[in-house]
This record gives C-alpha cells, sequence and structure tokens, in this order.
C-alpha cells in the first residue's frame, strides 16, 4: 500500500465524518423551534394498512399559518390514526381533526421547554462527537494494521494519525457549530 492508499483512506474518514453530520443536521431539522416546519414530523410513524408509515407518505403536509401544520390523508379512513400517532409522538403536539384534515397548531415554546429541547440538542450534538469519534478510531486501528503488515512506514503511520486527527478535529468544530446555532434559535440568543 503506497500514499495513495492513504488519500484513499483520509477521503474515506471526511466523507464518513461527513455523513454523520449531515445525520446531526437532519435531526436537529426535528427540534422544533416555536415556527410551523414539516420535518418535526418526520419521525412520526402511522399505523395503516397493516404496518407503520411515515407520516408524510400517508398524508400530504402544508403550513398555511407560522404556527399550524395542516395533514391532508390521502384517505380519509386515516384520519383517526393520523391523529393518534401525532398524539403518541413525544413531540407534545395537540392535532386536532375536523372530519377532512388535521391540524396541528404548534404552540409557542416555554421557557422550561425550550431548555428540555436545548439538553436535546447538546445530546444529539454528543452523539454526533461520538460517531466522528468512532470513525476516528476505525481509521487509526487500520493505519496500525496497516504497520503491522509492513505495507506502510513508521513515519506515514504518524502523518496518517495526525492527518485523520485533524480531520476529526475539524468535523467536531463543525458539530459545535451547527449546535450552537441550533441553540441560539432555541433559546432566542
Amino acid at each position: 500500500m503506497d500514499v495513495n492508499d492513504l488519500k484513499g483512506l483520509f477521503a474515506e474518514v471526511s466523507k464518513r465524518m461527513h455523513t454523520a453530520i449531515d445525520h446531526l443536521q437532519h435531526e436537529f431539522a426535528g427540534v422544533r423551534t416555536g415556527r410551523a416546519s414539516v420535518t418535526i414530523l418526520d419521525g412520526v410513524h402511522v399505523d395503516a394498512y397493516g404496518s407503520k408509515m411515515p407520516l408524510n407518505q400517508v398524508a400530504g403536509l402544508s403550513i398555511p399559518e407560522p404556527t399550524l401544520i395542516v395533514a391532508q390523508p390521502f384517505d380519509p379512513s386515516q384520519l383517526g390514526a393520523i391523529e393518534k400517532a401525532i398524539r403518541a409522538s413525544d413531540l407534545g403536539l395537540n392535532p386536532a381533526n375536523d372530519g377532512k384534515v388535521v391540524r396541528i397548531p404548534i404552540p409557542s415554546l416555554t421557557e422550561e421547554r425550550r431548555k428540555e429541547l436545548s439538553r436535546h440538542v447538546h445530546k444529539l450534538a454528543e452523539e454526533g462527537r461520538n460517531s466522528v469519534r468512532q470513525v476516528r478510531r476505525d481509521a487509526n486501528e487500520r493505519l496500525k494494521k496497516l504497520l503491522k503488515d509492513h505495507k506502510i512506514s513508521e513515519d506515514d503511520e504518524k502523518k496518517g494519525l495526525d492527518e485523520v486527527q485533524k480531520i476529526t478535529d475539524n468535523h467536531i468544530k463543525l458539530i459545535d457549530e451547527v449546535q450552537k446555532k441550533k441553540d441560539a434559535e432555541l433559546l432566542g440568543k
């Protein structure tokens, strides 16, 4: 294995760490900030047709007002199941159906709820950092194995470990920035 293979390893490490950040940003999109957003309902699954289906596959979602989401079921017989699934989610939403659509008012966040959501954001960010660290651990193990198999020199291994650490630090910094931005949204700072 020559130095080009190390470049491939670094590219793979960057790609995997970037995937962890993308996942974190998707998770953050689901944390509500007092404004209506259909992404907060991404985790809601409805018992429909004998299986659990994502809400957006059984209903059209729209935002007619900044504090209201409307779910228009594709099949009107699913109204009750949609309402039940939204209530059962841990989003703290109280949907109401009028026989045709499910209206989901987004209540303004209390200070206590904002702090609770902020703690949730911190937990998600820590999970993201752990994912990045796991990628670093895998890469470091691969570098040590390459050295043990005499495919790279000790100098290459040292440079490789330093480069992997640099990539890790950059991605952890990105996670911290995304977390700060979401916190500012939540806490209004």
